[in-house]
């Protein structure tokens, strides 16, 4: 028998360890594999790592999912992470307490929100919604000029006659206008609510794996911004 070391097996328990090392981090303070925001073994707070908000609560990224179980793991994260429990650490774990409290708020802010949800997944992969751009809203205020909107075809008779109605309300205002501006605001406000069905049949799609439910919320997505820009601007007609 060959007294030679198995280089075979000593390469696949490396990699082994690499893979179990990038999904398991390990606790500064008693090297525990388990340690994630904090340690199960010896308590200590861990550094905040940058990593997406689902990966933060330990959830899939799935767009429909369990809100219960969000909302007790951010209340049970709060009471563990929380600066007071750390006010007799050391200065490191005080400062990554707070690191690891703003990431969790900032979370589970994005998660709960269905929209807030959709439009950050879409983001994680790579796609940005132009209404949404803050890169685009910047260059708009920069450069002075206003910013891009894609008008969607349905709305383009009804936005028309919205803008008619929006510059006559600045001549002047008289209350057979602003009752037709409320109504009309109302109308837009309901059909932005009623968008919660679609993008929840997208989610499902999404969730299934099927890449054409992508397409599917950007276009919801779209399609509400715009409205909400509608109404945005009613209400500045009507303070």
């Amino acid at each position: 028998m060959s007294n030679q070391p198995d280089t075979g097996t000593k390469t696949v328990s490396a990699t082994l360890q690499v893979m179990q090392d990038e999904h398991h981090h390990r606790c500064w303070s008693c090297g525990d594999m388990r340690a994630e925001h904090f340690c199960g073994e010896c308590g200590h707070v861990q550094p905040a790592r940058p990593t997406d908000f689902f990966s933060f609560f330990g959830m899939p990224r799935k767009l429909d999912l369990d809100e219960v179980k969000l909302e007790r793991e951010f209340y049970k994260l709060s009471r563990k992470l929380h600066p007071d429990v750390y006010s007799r650490a050391s200065a490191k774990e005080q400062s990554w307490s707070l690191e690891k409290t703003s990431q969790l708020n900032d979370a589970y802010r994005i998660l709960k929100d269905p929209i807030s949800r959709t439009e950050y997944l879409l983001k994680l992969q790579g796609i940005q919604l132009e209404e949404q751009s803050k890169i685009a809203t910047e260059m708009a205020r920069t450069s002075g000029k206003e910013k891009k909107q894609t008008v969607p075809v349905e709305l383009l008779e009804e936005a028309f006659e919205l803008n008619m109605l929006l510059e006559e309300a600045k001549s002047g205002m008289d209350d057979d206008l602003r009752a037709q501006l409320v109504a009309t605001r109302d109308g837009l406000t309901r059909r932005m609510d009623s968008m919660q069905e679609d993008l929840h049949a997208a989610w499902k799609k999404w969730d299934g794996g099927d890449v054409e439910a992508t397409s599917m919320m950007v276009d919801v997505l779209n399609r509400r911004s715009y409205l909400r820009n509608l109404v945005r601007d009613i209400n500045e007609v009507l303070k």
